[in-house]
């Protein structure tokens, strides 16, 4: 079957989808994205997910707002058309196209929307039942990290060299020595008296949904969050250690630089937040991941 997307306010088969090279988005990463959960066929989060949108346009003084019914609509349309029981839905807003390459912003843009999904595992992966290797890499970005911008160059270079020096991902460290986030996620440890950690929020990282509700999920059971930097020497020193994301959920942290984390297996503290948050989206945890309570 052939995947529908959507392109200012039309649907359209993904691979026919169009946009103006004179796009803003393209010509300066002028724009702003999303990227929100699909599981059993429902939409994680996705009010978090729009809400945080809404704030980075605002940030980057858009002056226009899409239409937040629309876009709810639209998301669940293209879950339903593209059949999409597990995976995510990719949201994208630039401030459009004009015909002409101007640094300068213009007043009112025209902006321009565009939107997909795909089919993808999210609990049942090698990474979150093996954990994955982390390389830490300088953090070269921009200062607003806050804003979940299209301008990925930082991160796509981090991953590619994680690849090359046969890790799985990389956490990204400030001149301080204090790890900043992920590649694409946010990062956790786990102390040997069991203490999770990770960054407070500030325009240092982006506010991760699943960050978010993962401070939900524990805070009803009573569990207790400490919020500071951290370094990676302490991180290699930590007992466990793991990353929240939308599409990697919670993902395990086993080893950092070569060194392995205790035993060099997820442990206990980060596969109790799994089976948490696994069961807060709603998954079935002794079928989808009979692995957490292994």
């Amino acid at each position: 079957m052939t995947q529908m997307a959507w392109v200012n306010g039309v649907y359209t088969a993904a691979d026919e989808a169009r946009i103006s090279p004179f796009d803003r988005g393209f010509l300066f990463a002028d724009g702003v994205y999303e990227v929100t959960a699909v599981y059993g066929g429902r939409l994680v989060d996705m009010e978090r997910h729009l809400d945080r949108l809404e704030r980075s346009l605002r940030e980057l003084k858009f002056g226009t707002m899409p239409d937040r019914k629309e876009l709810e609509e639209v998301h669940r349309k293209l879950v339903e058309t593209n059949g999409v029981d597990e995976g995510y839905v990719y949201l994208q807003v630039t401030r459009g196209a004009y015909g002409a390459r101007d640094f300068v912003a213009p007043e009112k843009p025209r902006l321009t929307i565009f939107m997909f999904s795909e089919k993808r595992a999210l609990i049942d992966t090698a990474s979150a039942r093996n954990g994955s290797r982390i390389v830490a890499l300088p953090d070269i970005r921009w200062a607003r990290r806050d804003i979940k911008s299209v301008g990925l160059l930082a991160q796509a270079l981090a991953k590619t060299e994680a690849k090359a020096r046969g890790a799985d991902d990389a956490w990204l460290v400030a001149p301080d020595g204090q790890v900043t986030e992920g590649a694409s996620s946010n990062a956790w440890i786990v102390t040997k008296d069991g203490e999770i950690i990770t960054r407070a929020i500030s325009n240092m990282i982006l506010a991760g949904v699943t960050r978010h509700a993962l401070f939900d999920a524990l805070g009803q059971r009573g569990g207790k969050i400490t919020e500071r930097s951290f370094t990676v020497e302490e991180a290699k020193a930590a007992a466990e250690a793991f990353t929240t994301a939308a599409t990697g959920l919670v993902t395990p942290v086993v080893e950092i630089d070569g060194v392995k984390l205790g035993d060099g297996k997820p442990g206990a503290v980060t596969r109790s937040v799994q089976k948490l948050y696994y069961t807060a989206i709603g998954a079935d945890v002794a079928k989808a991941a009979p692995w957490v309570n292994a």
